[in-house]
């Protein structure tokens, strides 16, 4: 999923014995990469679709819980022979795989107006599945992820205003030794509640690597292909080890009807560096259940 969850990133959790059951579906429309230099070229191009399952409980008041894991299907599309060489980009097919299963818990510090609510996420596949070509999943490492989410509901200037926040460390598993991609996510939001069923946002989200390896670009700048992949175990794991950067906006609306909310989404990529290139469309609905009635 190119978007961060749906629910364990908000800085508000819901009541003890309150919980919510997300089905949200996404399209990613990868329209080519981004190289070292920034540059987008309309190469090794792609797309995804993903079905994603979130489940989401107050365990307290104060501390809720958070399940998910994302089923996607993956297919090359560029019209020239893909970089991989594998049969699964060549044949231009469709691949699918369950991809990682989360589980994620928040404490909330605050009032019905404000929140601050550090988060511990971890990250583990669901099975061992492919990782290198263009047509896969995910890749297939693990991770622990440390942040803080907050949020702020806006009653003195705009009273059906809201800002949101939140930063994530990610400590994620290294595929070769000397190669550490542990990475830096933050998003900001701002939303505003058009009537008392309608609610409209736009975001921004961006990524930092520390560490990994980039590829290089046709500019020479900072280097020729295939830069810093300049071992043959570094290009085996390419697909894991590139310095991925990138600055990401969107919008989208939530429509609510008794007890669920629909919503729709749209994210363009605007600018990175050894990453895809294009925009996700996402849409979706929670349903919230009462057990503590």
């Amino acid at each position: 999923m190119s978007a961060p969850s749906v629910v364990a990133a908000q800085a508000f959790t819901p009541p003890q014995g309150v919980g919510s059951v997300t089905l949200a579906w996404q399209f990613v429309d990868n329209t080519g990469h981004r190289l070292s230099d920034g540059i987008a070229l309309a190469l090794g191009e792609s797309v995804t679709t993903s079905a994603l399952v979130e489940f989401d409980y107050g365990v307290t008041n104060r501390l809720s819980a958070t399940v998910g894991i994302p089923y996607v299907f993956a297919k090359y599309t560029g019209s020239g022979p893909p970089l991989s060489g594998l049969a699964i980009d060549t044949c231009h097919c469709w691949s699918s795989e369950f991809q990682d299963l989360s589980l994620a818990v928040r404490y909330r510090l605050g009032n019905e107006r404000w929140a601050v609510a550090p988060i511990l996420k971890f990250e583990r596949p669901s099975h061992d599945y492919p990782y290198v070509g263009e047509a896969v999943v995910g890749r297939n490492l693990r991770e622990v992820q440390v942040g803080v989410a907050t949020a702020v509901k806006l009653v003195d200037l705009l009273s059906k205003a809201s800002v949101q926040g939140g930063y994530t460390y990610s400590f994620v598993e290294k595929p070769i030794q000397d190669v550490r991609i542990d990475r830096n996510n933050g998003f900001v939001e701002f939303g505003y509640a058009l009537t008392r069923a309608l609610f409209l946002r736009g975001d921004a989200t961006w990524q930092r690597t520390n560490g990994g390896l980039r590829v290089g670009s046709p500019t020479g700048d900072p280097f020729p292909f295939p830069g810093e992949l300049n071992t043959p175990e570094r290009y085996a794991q390419r697909d894991r080890l590139v310095r991925t950067n990138y600055w990401h906006a969107g919008g989208g609306l939530s429509f609510s009807v008794g007890p669920t909310d629909f919503f729709v989404a749209f994210t363009k990529y605007l600018s990175g560096t050894d990453t895809h290139n294009g925009q996700a469309y996402t849409l979706g609905s929670t349903w919230y259940f009462d057990l503590s009635k």
